[in-house]
């Protein structure tokens, strides 16, 4: 059963008044208000509370990653068993409006017995949905995908 002529001239009718209608209401798309500028457009706010190198928190998110990724990716039971010689690298060495990191280097313990060089950072505003702050890392000789070749050179600022 096909639709009339008199019935599909209606249902067009409708749509072409109802766009317009829309169209009307709406207006111009303008510039954003004060209230968007405040709060939705606010642009890179970093106040550079990170922690130290040394914070557990830290050193505990790289030792279950480390785990992680050996364990799920590499079918390795290599762990980290502890660190060592912790230190700050840099803090901030780039330009004012890029997120803060600080750059921290030292060694770890692995389960194979042997210690072995990490660099990491701790990025503000680097965690889950940037709710707050998160680690990269990398453990010199154990960079099996290369994401910080060569030799976790990129890991470090």
């Amino acid at each position: 059963m096909s639709i009339g002529a008199p019935a599909f001239r209606l249902r067009a009718a409708i749509m072409v008044f109802a766009a317009a209608l829309v169209a009307v209401i709406s207006g111009p798309a303008g510039a954003a208000n004060p209230f968007e500028k405040n709060v939705y457009l606010t642009g890179p706010r970093f106040d550079s509370q990170i922690p130290a190198c040394q914070e557990p928190a830290a050193l505990s998110t790289i030792q279950a990653r480390f785990a992680t990724k050996e364990g799920r990716f590499w079918n390795s039971g290599l762990r980290i068993v502890e660190f060592d010689r912790i230190r700050e690298v840099a803090f901030r060495p780039w330009a004012g409006g890029t997120i803060p990191r600080r750059y921290c280097t030292g060694r770890v313990h692995t389960s194979d017995g042997r210690w072995r060089p990490v660099r990491y950072s701790i990025v503000e505003d680097g965690g889950l949905i940037s709710a707050s702050w998160g680690v990269e890392w990398c453990v010199v000789g154990i960079d099996r995908n290369w994401a910080y070749n060569p030799a976790c050179k990129m890991a470090a600022p």
